[in-house]
């Protein structure tokens, strides 16, 4: 997602995953940096996805029901499906 102006919270929301996973162009990067510096809520967004990141990589697939696990797979499977049809 090339910017060429200023980001809104809309679109550093968008950013914050591939950020994290260090996913995005220099430029990208600087643009949210520079968004985070003066958005409290978008830094509080980053810092909430962080521990999410944190705690949930303590959950393994043996810790979840089976149920569960499978309403993830399901879950996951239609986001791919849309994401597919954009």
């Amino acid at each position: 997602m090339a910017m060429t102006k200023d980001i809104t919270c809309h679109q550093a929301v968008a950013l914050v995953s591939d950020y994290l996973e260090g996913a995005l162009s220099r430029r990208d990067r600087q643009r949210l940096e520079r968004h985070l510096e003066g958005c409290e809520a978008c830094s509080a967004y980053l810092e909430q996805m962080r521990i999410t990141i944190a705690i949930s990589g303590s959950v393994g697939p043996e810790d979840l029901p089976a149920e569960a696990v499978s309403q993830l797979l399901d879950v996951f499977e239609k986001y791919q499906r849309d994401k597919s049809n954009e």
